[in-house]
């Protein structure tokens, strides 16, 4: 174990069946997240949520409202997970500054200690059902734009964006990988104006307009769970989605979390920053997937990011 760790949680979409089993029988630690997970949520989910993990059927672990606490819980099984296989007690595990995308800034406020797992989890769970409802509400959708910068994805919105519609970017995930998410009728229309301005895009596969207006229901909604839940700094810089710096209080980590549905998600920025911040930390990744390292590898080609999708690393 290295003396400093830099810690990347993931998001939606890196949910994939079968994720945290290896985990799970290859730790005690891990295994006991996912019964402590099942027993928080018991039937809300339809079934166990290590089932739902473990076994799927993937049309029910990518509902938004499955995904989002099924990928908390298999971030901090690996991570209790990781510790106990490198010997060292859950309250030592020498994190220097955590980071998560969307989702994944719960795990990272949770495991530097902001708030404890039933509390984070029923918040995850709730913040997952929410979004789900926003977006059932009102056709919308979100369109990933490939060789696009802020001010070109702002350009695609503006043009793309009829009367009455939503059209905003959301996610700055890396250089030349930006994502805009809005109305339906406008994600149809971004699509056409990229391509004519040149940019690759892809409509993703998802429930809804994550990360824009469309998600106000679905914030203050959170928002009131938020007002309710004990929250205390975290041991260690947890970077905001919102603002691309470390959470300063308490109340500063409520408002960001309740904003961070209506906001984009500048990911790019927080990995900057705590590369920069952190020049002599080594940087891991948490389960499922590895999708925060190949996006490292695009913000920063010398930092190198380890994953832990499962116990061989």
């Amino acid at each position: 174990m290295p003396d400093t760790l830099v810690i990347l949680c993931p998001g939606q979409g890196a949910q994939a069946v079968g994720m945290g089993r290896a985990w799970a029988d290859a730790s005690a630690e891990a295994r006991r997240v996912f019964d402590q997970a099942d027993a928080i949520l018991d039937d809300t989910l339809g079934a166990p949520l290590s089932k739902l993990c473990f076994d799927g059927p993937a049309d029910t672990l990518n509902r938004t409202d499955v995904s989002q606490p099924a990928i908390f819980a298999a971030s901090v099984a690996s991570f209790r997970g990781w510790i106990e296989i490198q010997g060292l007690g859950p309250d030592n595990p020498s994190i220097e500054a955590a980071a998560g995308l969307s989702l994944g800034e719960y795990t990272a406020l949770h495991i530097a200690g902001a708030f404890d797992f039933e509390h984070a989890l029923k918040l995850v769970a709730l913040r997952g059902r929410a979004m789900q409802d926003a977006a059932e509400a009102t056709p919308s959708g979100m369109v990933a734009l490939i060789g696009a910068d802020e001010e070109k994805a702002n350009e695609v919105c503006n043009k793309a964006r009829g009367a009455g519609e939503v059209l905003v970017t959301a996610n700055f995930n890396a250089p030349g990988q930006v994502v805009i998410s809005g109305s339906a009728s406008a994600c149809d229309r971004a699509e056409g104006v990229a391509q004519q301005m040149g940019l690759r895009c892809a409509r993703l596969q998802v429930a809804g307009a994550f990360h824009s207006p469309l998600m106000q229901p679905a914030a203050d909604r959170l928002g009131e769970a938020l007002a309710d839940t004990p929250i205390r700094m975290p041991m260690g810089p947890v970077m905001s989605n919102v603002t691309a710096e470390p959470h300063s209080s308490p109340a500063e980590i409520r408002r960001g979390l309740y904003d961070q549905l209506t906001s984009p998600v500048r990911w790019a920025d927080c990995c900057e920053f705590l590369v920069s911040d952190q020049p002599r930390a080594d940087f891991h990744e948490l389960a499922p997937g590895k999708t925060l390292a190949g996006m490292m590898r695009r913000i920063s080609r010398d930092t190198k990011v380890v994953s832990h999708d499962t116990p061989d690393r």
